[in-house]
């Protein structure tokens, strides 16, 4: 087969339990069957699953660490310099009562409160975020997978960890993005080349699904959608889509056996031929779209 140049594609969505972890399985799974090389990051930090539906070995793992504030009593003034230039509300402080402290679960390793302090009284120690761990499912099929301490308030950090491990070859690469649209789905899209947006013919998801697309806007990042579940809800998403002129680029209905297969743990596009037909062909329509448009 003639090697497909690469191209990363985030399955994301603005809100949770759409599908976005069904999509990025099935078109991974199938990707690599037809021998394609391809990675999955899966990038929901706080609740991984991805690997889950495939059998894989452990490769490795990477400890991500950031640089968190250590203040020393007996230097500090208790000036509160280090308060004042804190955003994050990390550093609490009480003066009349020379307490100080570092509140690490908010610390976001900015640095700013050391560049505050001119007594010498901050140094910086490692503090661990979570990690970045690879599994191999074969030859051509990896997933690194982005894994949050409990405790920590942003996965961002972790998150870009695992798209520059998994970034490394020149592989496809599929983006499993966090639900949402705060900082972690903007991380992972800005790292993407083409969004793959899920969502639900509900009023949920179409709301959630205009912000996802009003974001993406500003990003100046192609996307397309895919409409899970089709046939509950109402036709206002379709209804939208086609209005704003955007593409639906899969219709994947809500029936009892791929609800069946998928709560078993496995996947569709293994199962089922035809929908292993349907997701080579979704890929081969965000291929060719992303082709144009970076033409």
């Amino acid at each position: 087969m003639n090697k497909i140049p690469q191209i990363k594609i985030a399955i994301a969505s603005g809100k949770g339990g759409t599908g976005k972890t069904f999509v990025s399985t099935n078109l991974f799974y199938t990707l690599y069957k037809k021998g394609n090389k391809v990675t999955l990051i899966d990038c929901d930090a706080e609740e991984p699953n991805a690997k889950l539906f495939f059998e894989y070995n452990f490769v490795k793992d990477i400890n991500v660490f950031q640089k968190n504030p250590v203040i020393d009593v007996s230097k500090c003034t208790f000036c509160g310099k280090c308060h004042e230039y804190c955003n994050y509300n990390s550093i609490f402080i009480l003066p009349n009562m020379n307490v100080i402290k570092v509140i690490e679960d908010l610390c976001h390793g900015c640095g700013a409160c050391k560049v505050a302090c001119k007594f010498d009284a901050i140094t910086e120690k490692d503090f661990s975020l979570g990690k970045v761990n690879h599994y191999k499912i074969n030859d051509n099929a990896h997933i690194v997978e982005a894994c949050l301490n409990v405790g920590i308030s942003s996965p961002v950090p972790v998150i870009k960890r695992a798209l520059k491990e998994g970034s490394k070859t020149d592989n496809i690469i599929l983006l499993d993005s966090p639900p949402g649209t705060s900082c972690p789905f903007i991380q992972t899209s800005l790292g993407a080349d083409y969004i793959l947006l899920v969502t639900e013919p509900t009023p949920f998801g179409l709301s959630d699904l205009k912000q996802a697309i009003a974001t993406l806007k500003i990003l100046h990042k192609p996307f397309g959608v895919v409409i899970n579940r089709s046939g509950i809800g109402n036709s206002d998403v379709k209804d939208y889509l086609e209005k704003e002129n955007i593409q639906i680029l899969l219709d994947i209905p809500f029936d009892r056996d791929i609800a069946s297969i998928y709560s078993k743990g496995n996947i569709l596009a293994k199962e089922r031929l035809k929908w292993f037909d349907k997701f080579s062909y979704l890929f081969d329509l965000i291929n060719n779209s992303y082709g144009n448009s970076s033409n």
